[in-house]
């Protein structure tokens, strides 16, 4: 695994040992960054359940302001801490060892995030509960880009309940990648009345 592009381009990465997590493969990673490529200028980029740290990692070198990045195993924070150092993008990034829902609690009203990207554990529905908890979020607004990864066999109908328009689904052989953003406070107040 490797930085794609940008400022780090070329360099390689570690990546947790054991099936704890899934490193995003080269080739899938410059797919979703070619269809993003102009929103990470100056962004700052939430990586939740970020594992090897890859996808935020690609999002600093090709400019992204900051990056945080959330995963409450050890292993995986240090191997995140460790390719950022390698990378030297160190200095843009905050590493929390935390569960996703303590962090993003503790960030409240201190952070916006113009992009996240989640890649939870596959059929446990923690996008879904992210996604219910970004509803009243103060972590993101309409213009955030949330995007998640799930099984190819992921069931998608709860988006239909939530108050998140799909931009866009992109699937590979295994997984996919689907992109959201969070309608505008007026339409979720009216939603529920």
């Amino acid at each position: 695994m490797r930085v794609i592009a940008g400022a780090a381009r070329s360099l390689k990465l570690e990546t947790p040992e054991g099936m704890d997590t899934r490193p995003t493969t080269d080739r899938i990673k410059e797919t979703l960054f070619n269809m993003i490529q102009f929103d990470i200028q100056g962004a700052c980029f939430l990586d939740l359940f970020a594992g090897s740290g890859g996808i935020g990692i690609e999002a600093l070198s090709r400019g992204a302001k900051e990056a945080v990045f959330v995963d409450n195993s050890k292993e995986a924070c240090n191997c995140i801490t460790a390719n950022l150092k390698h990378t030297k993008l160190e200095q843009a990034a905050r590493v929390c060892r935390q569960d996703v829902f303590v962090a993003m609690i503790s960030m409240e009203y201190e952070k916006k995030f113009q992009m996240v990207f989640m890649d939870p554990p596959y059929h446990k529905e923690l996008e879904q509960r992210v996604l219910e908890y970004f509803i009243t979020s103060s972590l993101v607004d309409e213009n955030t880009i949330i995007i998640f990864e799930a099984a190819l066999d992921t069931d998608l109908d709860f988006l239909e309940k939530l108050p998140y328009d799909i931009i866009k689904i992109k699937q590979y052989k295994t997984n996919m990648h689907v992109f959201v953003k969070r309608r505008k406070s007026d339409e979720i107040s009216n939603l529920s009345r």
